[in-house]
């Protein structure tokens, strides 16, 4: 998964802090961000202790075969489609088998990248781990990249969450864990925002911030409805959902 850019306007205060005010879509973001303590994201999550299954759901995350989602918005000019689908394919990950979960992107009706994600559910704490995904890159038809691939089963590689079971306010961890080549991050900043894209209105909506010290600088927000999961992403919004 990628992140891109995102302009801030940031005001300083007293007392060591400053104020980040961002518009995100329809959706006015504030987030305090402290200068004396530096945040810090979980890397560890007791994957030891956790029955995994190729299918589950938590609160904003179908993991189930057959379900999509399909995004669409326009970024400087150009028509961007993203058609997210849970796959009838399984990939072993280490000892652990995940479900593949393929993303397309188009750009103007051509394709731009397609990914296998690789996730499994925890019984336990119902969280979606994230172990890997297989990156093709795209140009005038031709694969010309792989950039971001990882694996959790190879060199210091570790599994990360994709999405918590349970989904607090402040909670800030990894969402994949290869030093050097993908390090995502997500903050919850909401858990209870009611957002409208085009499929409807949703009530109890997830802002999630995302960062990656890969890609200094580098900002994402993603939303993320009950019962359906990914909404918007930056321009991208939700024009269609449900099962094959």
């Amino acid at each position: 998964m990628k992140i891109e850019k995102k302009v801030l306007v940031t005001f300083l205060i007293i007392l060591g802090a400053s104020i980040s005010l961002s518009f995100v879509g329809s959706y006015f973001i504030y987030d305090a961000l402290t200068t004396k303590e530096s945040k810090t994201w979980t890397t560890e999550f007791n994957v030891e202790n956790c029955t995994f299954s190729t299918t589950g759901n938590n609160t904003y995350f179908i993991l189930e075969i057959g379900f999509y989602l399909i995004l669409e918005g326009v970024d400087e000019g150009n028509n961007v489609k993203l058609n997210i689908t849970v796959l009838n394919q399984t990939e072993m990950v280490g000892t652990i088998e995940t479900r593949v979960v393929q993303e397309n992107e188009t750009v103007n009706g051509e394709i731009v990248e397609i990914s296998r994600n690789f996730f499994a559910f925890c019984e336990e704490t119902k969280s979606i781990f994230y172990f890997g995904e297989e990156v093709d890159i795209y140009e005038g038809g031709m694969i010309v990249s792989h950039e971001g691939e990882w694996r959790a089963d190879e060199g210091d590689n570790k599994p990360g969450i994709i999405m918590p079971g349970l989904a607090l306010i402040g909670a800030r961890y990894y969402q994949e864990i290869a030093p050097g080549v993908a390090m995502d991050r997500a903050e919850i900043i909401e858990n209870n925002a009611t957002i409208t894209v085009p499929v409807g209105t949703f009530e109890g909506c997830l802002i999630i911030k995302e960062t990656s010290p890969v890609e200094p600088g580098a900002l994402e927000y993603k939303y993320h409805a009950p019962g359906i999961g990914l909404i918007i992403d930056e321009m991208l919004e939700l024009v269609q959902y449900g099962f094959l």
